[in-house]
């Protein structure tokens, strides 16, 4: 679902449900001319609410309009009905809810780029897609596990054989690679060196390389074709291995498939 509780006028207008409504109000401006974009803050205020009623008046005809959008109501089918198609900037700040714009200018070109590289090219795919990667990273904050990797030190099942590999080969990327032989078979894929000091600390450094091993992860593990499947648990499992965080892995997926999949 979109939103969880009622926005505008009189509605609950919680932070997470008014920021979806402005990004939906935004992707409606050509229906709403001359009315200027919105910031996308999640606070409600008299200009969201004008330009809900404007929606209710213009757009879907209503001489009456009440200034609210209600989850499963008809302004918020109207809303999404006016979207553009395909993934743009306002649309990945409404999925990834808590990123700030300098991580949203970071990421997106990259996520542009590498999800059509790995065959992620279907809305479904990329709302599961960024679903994973939103709750794996925090939405977007973190590249690198937080710990410092001693904890994986002397597991031969990453293939962490020599002194300092744990702290060496330790999580990074936004949906995180672990161990020495993850990183070398990364990087044979790649055709690069991810084991030589410093270059395995560029798959949290690097956008492109954070985003790429992501995308690796995904489609080594059969994940689009669970995506075509709608299948979050599945999913949810390979990623996780369990369910760890299942539903905030959801709430990111009813917001990715409010905004992208029609």
């Amino acid at each position: 679902m979109c939103i969880s509780h009622s926005v505008g006028k009189h509605g609950t207008n919680s932070w997470a449900d008014v920021k979806m409504i402005q990004i939906l109000l935004n992707e409606n401006l050509g229906r709403l001319i001359p009315y200027a974009p919105l910031g996308i803050d999640g606070h409600i205020g008299q200009h969201t609410i004008d330009m809900i009623a404007e929606f209710q008046r213009r757009v879907m005809n209503n001489s009456k309009p009440d200034g609210k959008v209600d989850p499963g109501g008809q302004t918020l089918k109207e809303l999404r009905n006016g979207m553009s198609s395909g993934l743009d900037e306002d649309k990945l700040r409404g999925i990834m809810i808590y990123a700030d714009d300098v991580r949203i200018s970071r990421y997106y070109q990259a996520l542009v780029t590498q999800m059509t590289n790995s065959q992620i090219n279907t809305p479904l795919r990329i709302a599961h897609f960024l679903a994973q990667v939103g709750h794996e990273s925090g939405d977007l904050r973190y590249n690198e596990e937080i710990a410092d990797g001693s904890a994986y030190e002397g597991r031969t099942d990453l293939g962490n054989t020599q002194p300092g590999d744990g702290p060496r080969f330790k999580g990074r990327g936004l949906i995180q690679l672990t161990g020495r032989s993850n990183y070398v078979k990364f990087g044979t894929a790649r055709s690069r060196d991810f084991v030589t000091p410093p270059n395995y600390q560029l798959i949290a450094t690097d956008p492109n390389l954070a985003v790429d091993v992501s995308c690796w992860y995904w489609t080594t593990h059969g994940l689009n074709a669970l995506a075509d499947a709608d299948n979050l648990n599945g999913i949810t499992y390979i990623v996780n291995g369990g369910y760890n965080g299942l539903a905030d892995r959801k709430a990111h997926l009813d917001r990715a498939k409010c905004l992208l999949v029609p």
